[in-house]
């Protein structure tokens, strides 16, 4: 069950409607969903013809505002001030509150001009998306912020450079004004939506399956089993695959062709215990941290357990290829605050194909004294470009499909 409350603020002579939903079963982080829609005409126009300058949204500026606007970064209802960043860099915490917070949410620019009591109008594509009222304005410590949240300041790592060459020189904080939301190739479910199609609303268990590449058999076998877990009561839970479809890494499948992917294999499944959800967020491969942050988001969304696959949200350095964090540092970091956060983890199985007993778990083939078999992702793409067999045991036909046809 849940209640709508509209709280109305003032700032200056602005006035602002800022809608929460309070749940009783799986509440969202903090206790409350943000909805920072503006609905009313009348104050759209108003807030729209106040603002001082307009900026047109790069693609991950339009994932973090779009999940403002929809509850996603609950409790959050703007980009964080520099008391608030300061104190997620450093504590991974909200002041205040003391709420868990796994990376800093910011808007970036170098625009000299903007300063606090401005109203940036935000646009994506040509599309009015949302206003910011600033209240703050200010230069991050760009080099401390990467070396807490990656646990590293090497440019060699994907998300370092991120911050530390593609975001502006200034941070700016403020409330956020939602006007509409970004016109995508995928279409994204507000947490309240999504919500509304999960059984965690009815007490039922709700399993999320995050990912960033398109899902092959091992991925598909991993959530399923995900659901025996001795944490999860199986009468009447799911699974929500929530793949993220926002800017990843450069040599990553774009998030067109992923969504594609997993359009097919929805309709291939068919299965009721198979939910699916798009995610209109912007990776930062921050290991451990990142972790964090994709637990809180699947909390809002209304999952109550997450499954943390070995290495997840990990980086490899551009240069030497080595590991940035270690294959359980996200697992074993997630577990340690998965109680205060709210949501469980479902550790992901190290499973393997053999030709015996199709996908078993690595011990219980080293029991059976049977040999896995292998197919390395390089291969796999050595294939899928020369038109070359793919074993299904690896691969769903209708995926692989998708991805040859995305070659051209």
């Amino acid at each position: 069950m849940r209640a709508l409350r509209t709280q109305v603020r003032k700032n200056g002579a602005r006035r602002w409607r800022m809608s929460v939903l309070s749940f009783s079963s799986a509440p969202p982080h903090g206790g409350e969903l943000k909805n920072l829609m503006v609905d009313d005409a009348e104050e759209r126009s108003r807030i729209v013809g106040g603002a001082s300058t307009k900026v047109e949204l790069n693609d991950r500026q339009s994932c973090d505002v779009e999940l403002l606007i929809n509850g996603g970064f609950s409790p959050l209802d703007g980009p964080m001030n520099e008391d608030v960043y300061n104190h997620v860099v450093d504590n991974m915490r909200l002041p205040e509150s003391n709420l868990l917070f796994g990376l800093p949410v910011v808007f970036d620019t170098n625009d000299e001009s903007v300063k606090p009591g401005d109203s940036v109008l935000m646009s994506y594509q040509g599309k009015d998306i949302a206003v910011l009222e600033v209240e703050d304005k200010y230069v991050p410590n760009k080099p401390k912020e990467v070396l807490e949240c990656y646990r590293t300041s090497s440019l060699e790592h994907p998300g370092v450079q991120m911050v530390a060459m593609e975001r502006g020189k200034y941070y700016l904080g403020g409330k956020i004004r939602g006007l509409d939301i970004p016109d995508r190739v995928f279409p994204c479910k507000s947490p309240a939506e999504v919500r509304d199609m999960l059984p965690s609303k009815d007490g039922k268990d709700v399993v999320a399956f995050q990912c960033r590449n398109p899902v092959h058999r091992a991925h598909y076998e991993l959530f399923m089993r995900a659901l025996d877990a001795p944490n999860v009561n199986k009468e009447g839970s799911v699974v929500l695959v929530h793949p993220t479809c926002g800017p990843t890494q450069a040599d990553d499948i774009p998030g067109e062709v992923r969504y594609d992917t997993y359009e097919v294999l929805k309709e291939q499944l068919n299965d009721d215990t198979v939910q699916w959800a798009y995610l209109p967020y912007s990776m930062h491969m921050a290991g451990p941290r990142e972790a964090i942050q994709h637990m809180m988001i699947r909390k809002n969304y209304g999952c109550t357990h997450f499954i943390i696959g070995r290495d997840m949200a990990g980086s490899k350095s551009c240069l030497s290829g080595e590991d940035f964090y270690g294959p359980y540092d996200a697992q074993d970091f997630a577990k340690e605050h998965a109680e205060e956060l709210g949501i469980k983890t479902v550790p992901s199985l190290n499973l393997v194909y053999t030709a015996e007993h199709d996908y078993i778990t690595a011990d219980k083939a080293e029991e059976l004294g049977v040999k896995p078999v292998k197919l390395s992702g390089t291969e796999f793409r050595r294939r899928l470009r020369a038109g070359e067999d793919i074993p299904e045991w690896f691969a769903f036909k209708s995926v692989v499909d998708v991805l040859r046809k995305a070659q051209g």
